[in-house]
């Protein structure tokens, strides 16, 4: 979260409370904060349970951990103990854009354990992309025309099957003189959806990383809007590493980005954290969403369902 700069001293409790509720891996909105300093602002608040009120309304905190929100809430405008909350501190989901290179963290508490078929240890490296033949420049020429199709509601001229374009038709009956020519048409256009790329990065996709990556580079050069995000322990933008042209320097770019290659996988949070961005669950909103991963998932599945869930609600 950027520095509250310029902005008055008194909102600065009201601030530093919703980057503590992020630090405890609390999915909070930039625009979820500036709606909770602007409801105190309207309550003009006479007591410390309307300051309380305001943040539940705006910051809304998942029923689950309500007691959490309402323990942290003592522990800082009222000086109560700092509350004990459940799992590793290190145990979390990063959120990286390649978008100027900033880096904004989002911890997401684990509170059950389990799951052994992929492993949570992060083991951080950086990978090679060898070249190796090409065979997908057929995909990406034939992508944009086989991605599925929205009806758009701009429209362009045809010669039939369409409405009637009045202010055209009215513009050659009066360049005639009065006469009635043919009817001039127009039609909505029929254009790509968006695509939406999320790639497993994780330790048990090691054989398939390299082929996904370059299957991201084509769609996204083939694509007229393309996404394309990766995930394991943490998720990265990688779309504007995979605009440029030349495959390898593509892939070698998106390899200095992302951090958890080969590492562990938190499925569930990932993508919850993901929808939890305003900017990011934009680009599912009507898209067309690969997710390429073999699903295997750290923990209790329960945070993964709700995610796909919410992807199918939006896509």
């Amino acid at each position: 979260m950027r520095r509250a700069e310029g902005l008055p001293s008194a909102t600065r409790p009201f601030l530093s409370f919703a980057r503590l509720l992020r630090h405890h891996a609390f999915a909070i909105a930039p625009e979820q904060i500036t709606s909770f300093m602007q409801a105190v602002t309207l309550l003009g608040p006479r007591s410390m349970n309307d300051i309380r009120e305001a943040a539940l309304a705006a910051l809304a905190p998942s029923p689950d951990r309500r007691g959490e929100f309402e323990a942290h809430f003592r522990a800082y405008f009222y000086g109560d103990a700092r509350p004990a909350i459940e799992g590793d501190e290190d145990d979390e989901t990063r959120i990286k854009d390649d978008r100027g290179a900033r880096e904004e963290e989002k911890q997401v508490a684990r509170q059950e354990k389990g799951g052994e078929l992929s492993s949570a240890l992060e083991q951080l490296s950086s990978r090679d992309f060898q070249r190796d033949a090409d065979g997908l420049g057929q995909f990406r020429r034939k992508l944009a025309s086989a991605l599925p199709a929205r009806r758009s509601f701009r429209t362009a001229r045809t010669r039939s099957r369409g409405t009637l374009d009045l202010r055209r038709s009215l513009s050659e009956i009066v360049s005639a003189d009065g006469d009635i020519p043919s009817p001039l048409l127009r039609r909505r256009q029929a254009v790509p959806r968006k695509l939406l790329l999320l790639i497993d990065v994780s330790g048990s996709m090691k054989l398939h990383t390299a082929d996904y990556l370059k299957l991201a580079h084509a769609a996204v050069q083939g694509a007229d809007r393309a996404e394309v995000f990766t995930f394991g322990t943490r998720l990265t933008r990688v779309t504007s590493a995979l605009r440029i042209r030349d495959r390898e320097q593509a892939l070698a770019r998106a390899a200095t980005l992302v951090d958890d290659w080969d590492g562990g996988t938190r499925m569930g949070p990932t993508l919850l954290a993901f929808l939890s961005v305003p900017r990011f669950s934009a680009f599912a909103r009507g898209a067309c969403v690969v997710i390429l991963s073999d699903g295997l998932e750290r923990g209790s599945h329960a945070e993964l369902e709700i995610a796909m869930r919410r992807f199918s609600a939006r896509a």
